[in-house]
């Protein structure tokens, strides 16, 4: 049986639509692979996400003995998380939304067999 090693991020300020065109490039590689790509993309969501999945695979170097070499990437998946509304004055008294949106990201490895 296969041990899922899991980390999320939330509440990141950044959509998720925008999140998941970085989550989208590392999805199904091995977990080392994966944070080099993610060193060299010009994205603001790539370094959190290089940070999620270093954290993973020191999640599962520490508390499952898994070589951080032997873990891939299973599933990566980047949600909407809470938007926040403001608003604008725009031309003749009214009014013009904001949406702020964020996003949740979960990460889950698996070991290589």
């Amino acid at each position: 049986m296969a041990i899922d090693v899991k980390a999320e991020l939330k509440y990141y300020p950044v959509s998720p639509q925008k999140m998941r065109l970085v989550v989208d490039l590392v999805r199904g590689k091995m977990a080392d692979e994966a944070i080099t790509i993610l060193k060299f993309v010009n994205k603001k969501s790539a370094e959190p996400i290089r940070k999620l999945i270093a954290s993973a695979m020191a999640n599962g170097e520490n508390n499952f003995g898994i070589p951080a070499e032997n873990l891939y990437i299973y599933k990566i998946v980047a949600d909407e998380a809470p938007t926040r509304k403001w608003r604008r004055f725009g031309a003749r008294g009214r009014i013009k939304p904001i949406l702020r949106r964020s996003s949740h990201v979960n990460v889950i490895l698996r070991e290589k067999a």
